[in-house]
């Protein structure tokens, strides 16, 4: 069991890795209420989604089920450094999805996660029933991408826990004005893990190597044909008001494109959104509303 509001499952990938996941809620079963699954970002785990989901399984009833892919948070990290792709990540969310016996899930995709969803579409549609893009879309923004490299490639770290907070806020601060202290020492205890008493960022830092080699005039994937299948399925975008990843622009296209999106600005955030905050919290409830009632 868990700690009070969660309850922890470890999983094997199909590769071997031991895997780590959080439910919240009722367990996912054949008589519950579809489920929702979080994927968190690219060097984030679950702990990002604890304050929704907790609001999401307690409000609504809800099973949730938040995952850390591999070498993030308690999942094991991987000897064979090439594994950290999001074609591989896919296929432990499908794994996760068989392990909690889940046919058919609402995603909740964070950046990364939001990724792994436009693979998902393609490999397994069956198990979408509908989606919540968090500030990620089928264009990448490369400066947003220079911007992620930088802070994940950095040597500084926070020398205390007293010092985390501050340390986020003198980095992230601009792009999130909205953010109250509460807030950036909830992000640090996500973020970060406890190495006696220091806090240490909580993923194998060969995750962050390949981004070492993103120069202004890498190409990126274009993913509007992935996109394009997920026109089969319900999906809200929610795009930070200062996001440098996720631009006005595509937004726009992407609305465009898709019959039934709709969208939120999130005031007074960047890249990504925190979705327990006032705002995107009510959108995407509003979202989950409107949905079918599947079982």
């Amino acid at each position: 069991m868990g700690q009070g509001t969660y309850r922890e499952h470890y999983f094997h990938s199909s590769d071997g890795l031991l895997l780590y996941a959080r439910s919240y809620g009722p367990p996912p079963s054949p008589s519950a209420e579809t489920p929702i699954i979080c994927l968190p970002g690219l060097t984030r785990n679950s702990r990002d989604f604890h304050q929704f989901a907790r609001f999401l399984s307690t409000s609504r009833g809800l099973p949730v089920i938040t995952l850390d892919y591999r070498g993030r948070g308690n999942s094991e990290r991987d000897t064979d450094k090439s594994r950290y792709t999001v074609a591989v990540e896919t296929g432990d969310v499908i794994t996760a999805c068989t392990y909690f016996n889940v046919e058919k899930a609402i995603f909740i995709g964070t950046s990364r996660g939001g990724l792994i969803l436009h693979q998902l579409i393609d490999r397994a549609p069956s198990l979408i029933a509908a989606v919540v893009l968090n500030d990620i879309g089928p264009v990448i923004e490369i400066g947003g991408l220079l911007a992620i490299r930088d802070y994940l490639n950095s040597s500084a770290a926070p020398a205390s826990w007293a010092k985390a907070s501050a340390y986020l806020k003198t980095l992230h601060g601009g792009d999130f004005p909205i953010l109250s202290d509460r807030d950036w020492s909830d992000m640090a205890k996500a973020i970060y893990r406890d190495d006696d008493g220091v806090p240490v960022a909580d993923f194998d830092p060969a995750i962050a190597l390949p981004l070492r080699g993103l120069t202004p005039e890498t190409p990126l994937p274009d993913l509007w044909k992935s996109f394009d299948a997920l026109n089969q399925v319900p999906l809200i975008v929610v795009r930070g008001e200062h996001s440098r990843l996720l631009s006005e622009t595509t937004v726009r296209e992407m609305r465009r494109l898709h019959n039934a999106m709709s969208a939120f600005i999130a005031p007074g955030q960047g890249h990504a959104p925190l979705l327990h905050l006032d705002g995107p919290r009510d959108a995407i409830a509003a979202f989950l509303n409107g949905l079918p009632r599947w079982r």
